[in-house]
């Protein structure tokens, strides 16, 4: 049997496979992103913003209890199992939508989705983080969420492109079959196992940090307000993925009600995952070397920027200009907020803490859909983006004034 070691080089193969399966589970995402808020309105013929948005909640909420389920659930029983479970979620995804006769069942669909997001999405990072050991995380996360949310935009724009040259269902969707098929392949045949790597590194661990394995409750905690650079962290996030749920749900329609065609739609809803997820392979490491709080609340500022010049310049450029600024901006927060949180998490209860973050992080697509759509429909469209833009301002401070350098080790009690 093959000795386990710590270090990219050292499971570079597995490590390139990760990277790769990432990918597809971004383009399951990827999916929905230009075409299903214009299906909601063109094709189901819904006028309420909220009523629109919905599949964002269904979505948002189920991954991200399903995160913290999932993170604990594979310190027990390891990260494989989880992985499988979740892309046995995705199958039925893309069938759901094609043939979906009412809403409602896009909404199930979506929360399917949104489990496979949490399981597979989670496993990635976990399984990443397990075998690169503490001096490569960022450079890890990095590439990790730069091959998801490539993907999402590469599939954003090849649905948007589809859906102009055929009809908004179901020859986008034919995609996601394919996709789920081979990220279940994938993960059963040739993903190994990466939770004896945690247990290396909890070995070289202080004896005192690792003598107790908290519970789930105390671990939330700790993580969610019990210490102010991981609360400073978790605001973050989930106000990140708050913009995110707007951007997906009310974009597409804030476009098309300036006369804008889905072709270019999907040109546009592209360009932010893609700048996100290519950028993050220089965010990533370049956190390890100047540290995780300027990128984190630079990162927040660059967004608003993006998404306040997106409403008040009424323009295709300028909202070419405004995607790529939340792109730049959101790849400066993203691997970076999961870098911190692993800076204060010890390795036996990492996962288990990654998944409190992912909890509170992807709530935030919920709370941003719910919010946003509420305000579009009482007050409209721009009132919405502008409420956003404000609250993605204001968690930059927050991170700026509360976060806190880490220490050479994992500094958090857990006792």
């Amino acid at each position: 049997m093959t000795e386990m070691r710590l270090g990219l080089r050292e499971n570079l193969p597995q490590f390139t496979l990760l990277v790769v399966l990432n990918a597809f589970v971004g383009a399951m995402v990827g999916l929905e992103r230009t075409v299903l808020p214009l299906l909601g309105e063109q094709e189901f013929g819904l006028t309420s913003k909220t009523a629109i948005t919905s599949f964002i909640v269904s979505f948002g909420v189920t991954k991200a209890v399903i995160n913290l389920v999932a993170a604990r659930a594979s310190d027990r029983i390891g990260r494989k199992p989880i992985l499988v479970a979740g892309w046995l979620f995705a199958l039925p995804v893309p069938f759901l939508i094609i043939h979906a006769p009412a809403w409602w069942w896009i909404d199930l669909a979506n929360v399917l989705l949104g489990a496979n997001q949490a399981m597979a999405w989670s496993m990635t990072v976990i399984m990443k983080v397990d075998l690169v050991g503490p001096k490569r995380r960022g450079l890890a996360l990095g590439l990790n969420e730069f091959a998801g949310y490539f993907a999402v935009g590469g599939m954003s724009w090849v649905t948007g492109y589809i859906a102009a040259h055929s009809a908004l269902r179901p020859q986008p969707f034919y995609l996601g079959i394919v996709i789920s098929l081979i990220g279940l392949a994938v993960s059963v045949l040739f993903v190994r196992e990466t939770r004896g790597y945690a247990h290396i590194e909890a070995a070289t661990a202080p004896a005192a940090a690792s003598a107790v394995r908290p519970s789930l409750s105390h671990v939330f905690f700790v993580t969610s307000i019990g210490n102010v650079s991981l609360f400073a962290a978790c605001q973050a996030g989930l106000v990140n993925n708050l913009n995110d749920g707007m951007s997906w749900g009310l974009y597409p329609l804030f476009f098309a009600s300036y006369g804008l065609a889905v072709g270019s739609i999907g040109v546009i809803k592209a360009v932010y995952p893609i700048v996100w997820g290519v950028l993050q392979v220089a965010t990533g490491p370049l956190s390890d070397r100047v540290g995780r709080k300027e990128l984190i609340a630079g990162g927040m500022i660059v967004q608003a920027v993006g998404i306040w010049l997106t409403v008040l310049a009424p323009a295709y450029a300028a909202w070419l200009v405004a995607a790529a600024l939340q792109g730049l901006g959101t790849a400066m927060v993203y691997p970076t907020l999961l870098a911190a949180i692993t800076d204060y998490a010890h390795p036996t209860w990492r996962a288990t803490s990654l998944g409190v973050y992912r909890f509170w992080r992807d709530l935030g697509y919920a709370v941003g859909a719910l919010l946003s759509g509420v305000v579009a429909d009482l007050v409209g469209l721009g009132a919405a983006i502008h409420l956003v833009a404000a609250l993605t301002l204001l968690s930059g401070v927050v991170v700026a004034c509360a976060m806190r350098k880490p220490r050479a080790v994992p500094a958090v009690s857990v006792a």
